[in-house]
């Protein structure tokens, strides 16, 4: 049989000697069989390096019996013998020997069985029983090799044991296979699937050992199960101050970012403070030496630069459409120049195209302005002309955030550094639009004064409660209202108020302070109210002399307190339904920025009138243009105006704007204003009426058509007296030597328009718009006289 190799090094010598004693007998066998316990071929397994063991016939005596029992001799087969080189112990099938004589004789090689026995036993409840006729053949059969598997034998009787297994059938083949890969290749114990495999019920015993709580079932269950707590509640302390300690870790690093932040923040306000302070300074020192040096600077050549920007809101300004081209409606600033001693500096939000460049050269020709007239944008340069254009390189970086045109202008240096090549040596100032705190900016950048007050102030007063408080106190009739409205309840209870108050009016109007141009303004009126009539019979009843006292109104204000919050929900409507769509999101607005209330004329015919005034710094109050107002399709939204009015007496009219440039002045505002009145005549006194509805601290869109009508007609506008006047063109030729008569005058009557709309216009080159123009007549055509 074959031996593990650290016994073949013992018996060496041994195996030497017999082998040469047998070789003969071996010979006469054939060399295929030892009889007595020999191997099989010893010259074929001297030749493949073993170790062949080759004990004698007398060894098998009586008194050896023992020895034999316990390490048996078997019989080596080709078919059931395995030949390892080291420690590998396969079973041979032990030979049959007989009984009736002492000395055994093997049976012969023809009675061997050739398959290998399986070798089953039994483990219960973790332990094996060393007496079993099963477990001691399988013993007996691995004798040899007995070492190795009790090894794993062990290991396995353990894991039963731990998990308390009551039955569990092992293979003696997989536990010797499982034995030698033990040997070879563990360190340390393996798994409990390994070891499970050499069961042929693994199947039962694994869905058991899974079982949950199994382990504690078994052997040192209890003192497993005290392992698991004490360990379970170690984990979940270290982990929840694990988790802890990542909180306050994770708060500390937060709280630390957060306060760098803030004190970051902190000195950046700070320094942004200090900042604008010092330009609120400084624009203040330069619209003294402004105010001071006015008609000096008037009477000189000077450059106006004119930035017409829209310093709204960020929330308003995000929510208009196509703001650049609001920016740019009025390019009629342009008409300045006709004024020789005027030299125009426009800063456009917008690159333009050479045919609308062309079209405001040819435009401007009329009284030679354009000699040397230039357009070009922030990146080009070029001598100083009468007027040029420029174009913040800015626009190019911000194309979607609608940025008013002073922060575009404060973002473009190359443009800064062209306005200040044009304008050193020379007398220059700003006309801006609606006021923002980047105007101070671009003027400290550029060293000028602006003809305008400081934005705080300006959009102070360019609200709708901020201008009917400058009106009350000018002592100009204003509609009877209530301004700085912020709650619901504040809106019903002055509404009920002013409609006991004012049975006569039919229509109430309500405006949000930051809106203009009829945005944020809707209406309701009163003959959708229930109980109007029965309020009307009430009136009527005390007579307008008893109606004043409040305990008479009180019944009819109960009433109308009652009805206005649903009469609201159902009849109130915005006038301009693209802008806010229904009631509810006019109202969410209207109480998030404030607004008023206001009466309508009530009155069949009212009309509306626009008058544009100029608050010199040094104190004197021009009319530059008034208008009556043309309406469209929204009665409260002006698209254009007929120059020069004539619903209000003139006399009326300057004596109103007179008061209201006085009260302005009072309140540092200077620069370009706009008023809007509505005139209307009163059924119970028979008297026209003048109320003042709104104020706009800006250069009005009126004002810049105006500028453009004076220009092409080569006429005067008087709003003293309520006249425009234009010379008439002479037709006939001037021959030489021939004195030229005086050129006679006309009154004229304008009709100008804000801007144009039109849905299909966006499908239209403006060249190709400026052809069809041309096509059907719709041009101006100044006839001037022809000399030879």
């Amino acid at each position: 049989m074959c031996l593990p190799n650290k016994r073949s090094i013992r018996h060496q010598k041994s195996v030497k000697s017999l082998t040469d004693t047998h070789r003969k007998r071996a010979n006469e066998a054939k060399g295929d069989r030892i009889i007595s316990g020999s191997v099989v071929n010893l010259q074929a397994a001297e030749s493949k390096g073993h170790h062949i063991l080759v004990v004698p016939k007398e060894d098998f005596g009586t008194d050896s019996k023992s020895r034999c029992h316990e390490q048996p001799v078997r019989k080596t087969k080709a078919h059931s013998t395995y030949l390892r080189a080291d420690r590998d112990c396969t079973p041979t099938e032990t030979p049959a020997f007989t009984t009736t004589s002492k000395s055994m004789v093997p049976r012969s090689p023809q009675s061997l069985p050739v398959d290998i026995p399986r070798y089953l036993f039994t483990i219960r409840s973790g332990q094996v029983d060393p007496m079993a006729a099963d477990f001691c053949h399988f013993k007996q059969c691995f004798v040899l090799c007995w070492s190795s598997v009790v090894d794993v034998l062990e290991a396995l009787q353990k894991l039963l044991r731990e998990f308390a297994v009551p039955l569990a059938k092992v293979s003696g083949e997989r536990l010797v296979e499982l034995s030698h890969v033990w040997d070879s290749g563990w360190s340390k114990a393996p798994s409990a699937m390994p070891v499970l495999s050499v069961l042929e019920n693994w199947e039962e015993v694994s869905e058991l050992i899974s079982h949950p709580g199994q382990r504690y079932k078994g052997e040192g269950g209890i003192e497993a199960a005290a392992i698991h707590i004490q360990s379970s509640w170690r984990r979940y302390l270290a982990r929840t101050a694990y988790l802890c300690h990542c909180r306050r870790k994770w708060a500390a690093g937060t709280i630390a970012i957060s306060w760098l932040m803030h004190a970051q923040l902190c000195r950046v306000r700070k320094a942004l403070q200090a900042r604008r302070f010092s330009q609120l300074e400084n624009s203040r020192s330069r619209a003294q030496h402004l105010a001071a040096n006015w008609k000096r600077i008037q009477s000189f050549k000077r450059t106006i630069i004119h930035i017409p920007s829209l310093g709204y809101s960020q929330r308003k300004r995000l929510n208009l459409r196509g703001f650049d081209i609001l920016q740019n409606t009025q390019m009629s600033r342009l008409c300045d120049i006709r004024d020789e001693n005027v030299e125009v500096i426009y800063i456009c939000p917008q690159h333009l195209g050479n045919d609308i460049l062309d079209y405001y050269t040819s435009l401007l020709k009329c009284d030679g302005a354009t000699d040397g007239a230039n357009t070009t944008t922030a990146r080009a340069s070029s001598s100083v002309r009468r007027y040029i254009i420029l174009t913040p390189e800015a626009v190019d970086y911000f194309p979607t955030h609608n940025m008013c045109l002073s922060t575009l202008l404060k973002y473009s240096p190359q443009t800064l550094k062209h306005i200040r090549n044009l304008i050193q040596g020379k007398q220059a100032y700003i006309v801006g639009g609606v006021a923002h705190m980047d105007d101070l900016a671009v003027a400290d950048e550029l060293g000028l004064a602006i003809l305008g007050p400081e934005p705080a102030i300006a959009q102070h007063y360019s609200t709708k409660s901020g201008g009917r408080r400058l009106f009350v106190g000018a002592e100009i009739d204003v509609p009877p209202g209530q301004g700085d409205i912020y709650s619901l309840n504040q809106l019903h209870e002055t509404l009920a108020e002013l409609m006991t108050q004012n049975t006569d009016v039919q229509r109430w109007l309500f405006k949000i302070d930051s809106e203009d141009g009829g945005r944020g303004t809707a209406y309701c009126d009163t003959c959708h109210l229930s109980c109007y009539k029965w309020a009307l019979q009430e009136y009527h009843r005390y007579g307008p002399e008893l109606w004043n006292p409040k305990c008479i109104q009180e019944t009819v204000l109960l009433r109308y307190l009652d009805e206005i919050p649903e009469w609201l929900t159902h009849y109130a409507q915005p006038a301009k339904t693209s802008c806010y769509p229904n009631w509810a999101c006019f109202l969410k607005t209207f109480l998030r920025q404030g607004g008023v209330v206001e009466a309508y004329p009530p009155s069949n015919s009212v009309t509306c009138l626009t008058v544009d005034l100029l608050l010199e710094p040094g104190g004197e109050v021009t009319m530059l243009s008034c208008g009556d107002q043309l309406h469209g399709g929204c009665k409260l939204e002006a698209i254009g105006s007929i120059v020069p009015q004539s619903s209000v007496h003139p006399e009326t009219l300057n004596s109103i704007c007179t008061r209201v440039g006085r009260a302005c002045l009072q309140r540092c505002i200077v620069g370009y204003v706009s008023v809007d009145l509505v005139t209307f005549l009163d059924h119970n006194t028979m008297e026209k009426k003048v109320w003042a509805v709104d104020l706009d601290i800006t250069y009005s869109n009126q004002l810049a058509m105006t500028q453009m009508l004076l220009m092409m007609t080569g006429g005067t506008l008087n709003c003293r007296t309520g006249c425009l006047e234009a010379p008439i063109p002479i037709r006939e030729k001037c021959y030489e030597h021939q004195i030229v008569p005086k050129v006679p005058v006309e009154n004229l009557c304008a009709v100008i328009g804000n801007h144009l709309v039109h849905s299909d216009l966006s499908m239209l080159y403006n060249k190709v718009f400026l052809m069809m123009c041309n096509a059907h007549g719709i041009r101006f055509n100044k006839k001037v006289t022809i000399q030879n």
